[in-house]
């Protein structure tokens, strides 16, 4: 056993000095809140980093593999999913929802798995959750018919006129009851949590929250377009939130306060002015204050992942490719993983992820970088999702090809030198 107080001086020193070099985020000081070190765990003090390659593009019937999402199932189990792009990259035509478990800490993986192919529609955008008390894990997806993209678009002969109206895009919910052995059929959710003045909606991607302190203990949540989604009677129900505009694209945690914080991915006009991730805070019953710049987080107009570690410590993981030259698909790269032990207000440790027998410089240029999601396996160890496309500076998504690879970590690793 290694001496206490020499750790505690120790960490208090590591936290100290790079506090000092960063900014404050802006964010009001929590209540009843007391910032605790990260002091790495006395009896095993192994570092842990390990990745692999686990939708490869071209395989199993796909063309590509996009939007990860991944979650630890209630008996321990990691659930991968994915966008399964069978005849490009782009973000329309004929996507399913496609998945892959692990049961040693993604080690090793099953064969891929179809979840949802009805039709030559798009389901996309898997945002997972695990409701722990009732050993549940639901995913929420948005869809649309193979009659519409976003903004319009043409392949192979093809138009896909943009979603234009209500209902056009839609949101469905399935579950699973053991473990993500089998899964219930998707329910349209779209009547009862889509606002009636959308057009264009997405949820997450990535992953939900349950809330594990307070009143609302128990309460599921899934980040979507401009509201939170959520369920007090473990998806009985489920209900929505609207809060203020001008992010899309979000991820949610919970904060040591009983608070609730969104970490988003800005709309093009207002990350402009800073190129930025933006964040606010607020709670379901009290509303969110308007999203603000957080000078720490560079970002290159993409989707990020946000993890509730522990509360005690009270320890946050911010994940994102930390790069701001530009919006492109060639700028989301720089993948950093980034620790707090003050609900996100400072970041007191960041590493950039590594890759087997690869350069840190070579990691832009090989597309090592884009969307991610991140799941806890336990108190020390790390779960994550992330993109990687072959091709990043080709000017069209139909030039692309796109895989996912996982990589394990624990918090001694971020903190390595």
């Amino acid at each position: 056993m290694k001496n206490n107080l020499f750790l505690i001086i120790n960490a208090l020193f590591v936290v100290t000095l790079l506090s000092c070099t960063d900014k404050d985020t802006g964010l009001t000081s929590v209540l009843k809140f007391e910032k605790t070190p990260f002091i790495p765990d006395e009896e095993d003090n192994k570092i842990i980093k390990e990745n692999v390659r686990i939708f490869e593009q071209g395989k199993d019937g796909y063309h590509s593999y996009r939007i990860p999402s991944i979650v630890t199932a209630p008996n321990g189990d990691l659930i991968a999913l994915a966008e399964g792009r069978k005849m490009s990259s782009l973000d329309y035509g004929d996507i399913d929802l496609v998945a892959k478990t692990s049961s040693d800490k993604g080690k090793t993986w099953s064969a891929l798995r179809i979840l949802v192919h009805e039709g030559e529609g798009t389901w996309g955008n898997p945002t997972i959750v695990t409701d722990f008390e009732k050993n549940k894990i639901w995913i929420f997806l948005s869809w649309n018919s193979d009659k519409h993209s976003q903004h319009g678009g043409t392949f192979n002969g093809k138009y896909y006129p943009e979603v234009s109206q209500w209902g056009d895009r839609r949101v469905y919910s399935m579950f699973s009851d053991d473990n993500g052995t089998t899964w219930s059929n998707p329910v349209d959710r779209t009547e009862d949590l889509v606002p009636k003045d959308f057009v264009w909606d997405a949820v997450g991607p990535g992953s939900g929250i349950q809330i594990e302190n307070g009143h609302t203990k128990g309460r599921l949540i899934i980040p979507a377009g401009e509201r939170n989604i959520y369920s007090d009677d473990h998806g009985v129900t489920w209900k929505y939130q609207r809060i203020p505009k001008n992010t899309f694209e979000g991820s949610i945690v919970e904060l040591s306060s009983g608070l609730l914080l969104r970490n988003d991915r800005a709309v093009t006009n207002i990350w402009n002015k800073g190129k930025t991730r933006y964040t606010s805070r607020g709670s379901i019953e009290g509303g969110f204050s308007n999203f603000i710049s957080d000078p720490n987080l560079i970002d290159p107009r993409c989707q990020g992942s946000i993890l509730r570690q522990s509360f005690y410590p009270n320890l946050m993981v911010f994940l994102n490719s930390a790069n701001n030259e530009g919006d492109s698909m060639k700028d989301r790269c720089n993948m950093t993983i980034r620790l707090s032990n003050d609900d996100g207000k400072s970041w007191f440790a960041s590493k950039q992820l590594t890759y087997h027998q690869i350069s840190q410089e070579s990691l832009c240029r090989l597309g090592y970088g884009g969307y991610s999601s991140m799941t806890k396996i336990n108190d020390v160890e790390i779960g994550i999702l992330v993109e990687q496309v072959d091709n990043p500076s080709a000017g069209t998504a139909i030039n692309r090809r796109h895989s996912i690879d996982y990589h394990h970590i624990n918090l001694n690793w971020i903190k390595s030198l």
